[in-house]
């Protein structure tokens, strides 16, 4: 872990390179139903877990004003890291007054710790995330 700006970065290995293969959307997905796609971790002075915001919470990823201008106002979440990316993805939208749904069998952690995805998962149970897997979806 380091300081930088202010802010406590943890040094992670490369993954998700603009512009490499590891960023791209998989070609296995069907996205025929993808109209947009939102940028985060752009800014190479700050960490962005989440999808909403850089880590400081001071540039928004414009994920919030989209959804917003579309009336959406129910999310369902899964991904990587279930401890970082996702756990403040979901905070954040908890916070923004989002319904927000976290599939736990589409979602794993990094887990520094034996426990931090448990421990993610209770914290976003407790602040009133919905925590359901994805056999039980409609």
């Amino acid at each position: 872990m380091i300081r930088l700006h202010g802010q406590s970065q943890i040094l992670w290995p490369d993954h998700c390179v603009q512009g490499s293969p590891g960023a791209e959307i998989s070609p296995l997905l069907n996205q025929a139903l993808i109209n947009n796609v939102i940028f985060k971790g752009s800014d190479p002075d700050i960490d962005s877990y989440s999808a909403f915001y850089d880590n400081g919470h001071l540039k928004e990823t414009g994920l919030h004003a989209y959804l917003k201008r579309n009336g959406i106002t129910t999310l369902y979440v899964t991904g990587l890291a279930a401890d970082y990316c996702v756990y403040y993805t979901v905070k954040d939208a908890v916070l923004l007054g989002y319904e927000t749904y976290l599939l736990t069998d589409a979602t794993r952690g990094v887990n520094m710790q034996a426990d931090d995805t448990q421990k993610a998962f209770e914290e976003l149970r407790r602040i009133g995330a919905q925590l359901m897997t994805s056999d039980t979806l409609g």
